[in-house]
């Protein structure tokens, strides 16, 4: 393949500004490849999977013991954990607790689909409200590193307080809202994809970028951490129970929207204005990666968008050029920055995660061994 040339999948809409991505002689791309040869082989689309998540129900239940809760379910207000805490509830019959994690970013419609959805179902909520000061100096920090994984901050903190408390609580079963019907085609690490939260990386980037101080209040739990002493030696599992239901992401939306009063969002993620940021503005156009690609393109390969309809919509930006300008403006000011300096960080020099201390390599092994092991079905790389 010429490296030079632009290539656009003759399917899905991944192109070559994933610079790994490989074409067969059709000019069909990988990620469409391992869709068909290894996802669908392993998934129904939900259909028929009554008696797998009835099992799964069961399982969770048995293990209870003398907890109030069957399980843990991340909530952050957006479509695919809304939807998990509603299937959990209403279609497994489980009592799961809500815990939601406050990053500083939550958008009021965030807020609000939390609140419905709690209430709507009747479950308790656990919030856990992450220092604000812990979390700005750590998202400076890796601006100031100059690489594309500017939301790796905020995963790491949702994350790590999640397994932090359900180890602490002894939950043993995590729901989350992963799933292949929205998420088939996973973003490549190039595009700020990085495979895990890597307390090697962190430590580096906060050594070389951070403000010389400690930052101990900023929760961390290594990949490896959670991967295999968590879940591999103390028996904590995490379930994927949208994989075992019919899941379509408009169906989806109105249906909660008619129980609860759920509001939709415009795009994936949008529940989070830091992220929404990121992918909507600093991403695209700092270092010219559009996470949408592979947002439409798992919807393209679940039969939920077309192909044309995908293309409509990437050509042109989620929000208007006033929004995103007012949102740079409102980012700078909550990092206590000056527009001039975060334009500066936008302008700075190019940098990757490879830049950094990680180790990186030790994760990928974990992640090729999930891939033969069938743990993991989605295309790494």
């Amino acid at each position: 393949m010429n490296i030079n040339k632009y290539l656009l999948c003759n399917h899905c809409i991944m192109d070559t500004s994933d610079p790994g991505i490989a074409f067969d002689s059709n000019g069909t791309c990988n990620y469409c490849f391992n869709f068909k040869s290894v996802i669908i082989p392993n998934w129904n689309f939900g259909a028929g999977g009554d008696d797998q998540i009835r099992l799964l129900a069961n399982t969770i239940r048995k293990s209870r013991k003398e907890n109030e809760y069957d399980c843990i379910i991340g909530l952050s207000g957006g479509l695919d954990s809304s939807y998990a805490a509603y299937i959990a509830t209403v279609k497994m019959g489980l009592r799961p607790l809500l815990f939601h994690v406050d990053a500083g970013w939550n958008s009021d419609r965030a807020v609000s689909n939390v609140e419905k959805l709690v209430d709507g179902l009747g479950l308790e909520l656990y919030t856990e409200v992450i220092s604000w000061d812990a979390v700005k100096r750590m998202q400076v920090a890796f601006l100031h590193a100059g690489i594309p994984d500017q939301d790796l901050v905020q995963d790491a903190a949702f994350f790590s307080s999640l397994y932090k408390f359900a180890r602490k609580h002894n939950v043993k079963h995590i729901i989350t809202g992963s799933n292949f019907s929205t998420e088939c085609c996973r973003e490549p690490e190039e595009w700020g994809g990085y495979l895990g939260i890597d307390k090697v990386l962190f430590g580096d980037i906060w050594k070389r970028c951070g403000d010389g101080k400690p930052n101990n209040e900023f929760p961390l739990i290594d990949i490896l951490v959670y991967k295999f002493w968590y879940q591999k030696i103390l028996g904590m599992k995490v379930h994927h129970p949208l994989n075992l239901v019919p899941y379509v992401k408009k169906d989806a939306e109105d249906e909660l929207e008619r129980l609860f009063g759920w509001q939709r969002f415009q795009h994936k993620h949008h529940e989070s204005r830091f992220t929404r940021f990121f992918e909507d503005y600093w991403l695209p156009r700092r270092f010219g990666y559009d996470k949408r690609r592979a947002h439409f393109s798992s919807l393209i390969m679940t039969g939920q968008i077309s192909r044309d309809q995908a293309l409509e919509r990437i050509a042109h930006p989620e929000m208007d050029e006033h929004f995103l300008n007012l949102e740079f403006e409102y980012v700078a000011h909550k990092l206590d920055l000056t527009v001039n300096e975060l334009r500066e960080l936008f302008e700075m020099p190019k940098k990757t995660y490879r830049d950094y201390k990680n180790k990186r390599y030790l994760i990928g092994l974990g992640a090729m061994m999930m891939r033969k092991l069938g743990l993991e079905k989605r295309y790494f790389r």
